[in-house]
């Protein structure tokens, strides 16, 4: 039987005027990869915020493998749950190697120092994500898409059991979207581990996630199996706009007529 890595109850979410949640239930397994989907300004990155303690909720829980969010510390939350953001923030400078290394921080002991094993797991990291070579460039040099896949590097050395990504595919090319994304679900989709992502289009969302949660905007929403959701009823409604889905090369995709 599958574990629950991310518990949520009754959780109520607004933002101003726009009521993203009123009473969200969502559980999500080990092995499992969610897609958040919905139109602009329905909340998505508030949701996902609030999910990874960055945001307060109204009112609900939230738990991560049964224990409440808050009686968490921050270091032992950075082990449970990562976070990749929309816009990340300038950073500190320094080479690409030592941001990515940043993500073992929360594993260090008291010393705080880095072991070979940490070393080693950065740099097969920067290897996956197409950056090898890169090691000693000054982040500020990168381009938007080699900071989105160091980005990507950095989260995954850090090695969190449940994974909030919001946009991924961010300053990627259409080939490395789908490098990066396969990359993520094969590390995410084992035991132990999760993946919960927001995602603009459906179309990778429905090659790539198991399960989608569709919000609204308005407080309704709708979460299951991709299978089950991803139809052009429940996309139409949620899009408000007429679409329809084909099979292509063995893959469901969407079209806006």
């Amino acid at each position: 039987m599958s574990r629950e890595l991310l518990q949520v109850e009754d959780l109520a979410l607004s933002i101003g005027d726009t009521c993203i949640t009123r009473r969200l239930d969502l559980r999500i397994e080990e092995g499992s990869c969610w897609g958040i989907l919905g139109p602009n300004g329905a909340g998505k990155t508030t949701l996902l915020h609030t999910l990874a303690g960055l945001h307060p909720a109204d009112a609900g829980h939230i738990r991560y493998e049964g224990k409440k969010l808050s009686a968490y510390s921050p270091k032992a939350l950075a082990k449970v749950r990562g976070v990749l953001f929309q816009t990340e923030p300038g950073g500190f400078p320094g080479t690409l190697f030592e941001t990515v290394l940043a993500g073992r921080h929360p594993h260090l002991g008291n010393l705080g120092w880095e072991s070979p094993a940490d070393l080693q797991l950065a740099a097969r990291m920067i290897e996956l994500t197409g950056l090898k070579g890169l090691e000693n460039r000054n982040t500020q040099t990168l381009s938007g898409g080699e900071r989105q896949r160091m980005e990507i590097a950095t989260l995954l050395t850090q090695q969190p059991r449940m994974a909030l990504l919001d946009e991924p595919s961010n300053h990627l090319d259409p080939g490395q979207q789908i490098i990066m994304l396969q990359l993520l679900r094969k590390h995410f989709s084992t035991t132990g581990r999760a993946l919960l992502m927001v995602l603009h289009d459906c179309n990778l969302a429905m090659r790539f996630c198991d399960h989608l949660l569709l919000l609204k905007g308005d407080g309704r929403y709708l979460a299951g199996p991709t299978q089950k959701l991803a139809t052009t009823g429940n996309l139409s409604w949620l899009y408000q706009h007429p679409v329809s889905l084909q099979q292509v090369d063995g893959n469901t995709c969407l079209y806006f007529q």
